[in-house]
């Protein structure tokens, strides 16, 4: 339940909110959708992943939000040749002349930081990709028989290029189960396009102020937790996530290989809490709930041949689960 401290909270954020969007929007023209959905993931603590073609401004979002929000920010380029230790940290033996002994040293890797975009996640092999998971599970890395605790708040941003097939790898079901969004990066609309091109080529670049701190995310993130849930909107959450994985669904069951599992259910409720919070509620409804259904649920249907040679995408069949289950 939201006691009178989480009030304050509550108060602090309203207002801090509407300054984010304003200094995200110095930079990012647009993309209303995007930027709503990445803020929605960050507040309920849970991982994205951006996919858009290249120039869309994805790794710009990341680095403007980790500026806003005033949290240590560390970009991953994976390429083909990127090796696990080269994202979490290594081993050094280093020698001390006084004691005149030899010791290891951990150099701590690019992860260590509040905001970690992994850019272009599927150009690196598995076995590279994999060093992600246990740092987005369990924030936390283990090297060398030691395991050292990621600073809260921390956040994976992946980005990933949809029409390039050769020299990818995509990423296990297991690792995609671990973003919470799955958020799809459109082309701007005419205008948006004018604005942007506008503002990039002229002398003047807009610098967005820092608006919240880590501290307060990890505040927002707790709030977001003690939001109270109606059960009606518990069980749609369960209704939805149990649809997909219905056989004799008619339009959807025929389709699918797999549906969606309980991570999914939790990450509906945490993101309908999140988006009350944000819109100034205190307990979201049934219709926060299908709004984050899209990038909830995207990447966690496992389509088959029958989907394909009828051109029947994932977005296509969420969107048939949310008419198909009543509100």
């Amino acid at each position: 339940m939201i006691e009178r401290n989480d009030e304050r909270i509550l108060e602090k954020f309203d207002e801090a909110y509407g300054a984010l969007r304003g200094e995200i929007a110095k930079v990012i023209v647009g993309q209303e959708r995007v930027v709503d959905e990445l803020l929605t993931a960050l507040f309920a603590g849970g991982h994205c992943l951006l996919v858009g073609v290249p120039g869309l401004a994805k790794t710009l979002l990341v680095s403007t939000v980790a500026r806003c929000l005033n949290l240590a920010f560390s970009r991953i380029q994976f390429t083909p040749d990127l090796m696990p230790g080269d994202i979490t940290g290594t081993e050094v033996l280093e020698e001390d002349p006084a004691a005149r002994r030899r010791a290891f040293r951990f150099i701590r890797g690019p992860v260590f930081a509040n905001i970690v975009l992994a850019d272009e996640i599927n150009r690196t092999p598995p076995k590279t990709q994999s060093a992600l998971l246990q740092a987005m599970q369990e924030y936390q890395v283990t090297a060398g028989g030691s395991t050292h605790p990621l600073e809260r708040p921390f956040f994976v941003l992946a980005t990933q290029n949809p029409i390039e097939l050769e020299g990818t790898y995509p990423l296990p079901e297991a690792q995609l189960d671990r973003f919470m969004f799955d958020i799809r990066v459109d082309y701007p609309s005419a205008d948006e396009e004018l604005s942007i091109i506008d503002a990039t080529t002229s002398r003047d670049f807009a610098e967005p102020a820092a608006v919240l701190s880590g501290a307060d995310i990890v505040a927002v993130q707790a709030l977001v937790r003690s939001v109270p849930v109606a059960e009606g909107v518990l069980r749609y959450a369960v209704r939805l996530i149990r649809a997909s994985r219905e056989r004799d669904l008619a339009g959807v069951g025929q389709y699918l290989s797999w549906g969606a599992g309980p991570r999914a259910g939790q990450y509906l409720v945490l993101g309908a809490k999140a988006r009350a919070i944000m819109a100034g509620r205190t307990t979201p409804s049934i219709d926060d709930v299908r709004s984050v259904a899209l990038p909830v649920l995207r990447h966690r249907l496992v389509t088959n041949f029958h989907a394909e040679a009828d051109g029947v995408a994932a977005d296509d069949l969420v969107r048939r689960l949310l008419e198909a289950v009543a509100a």
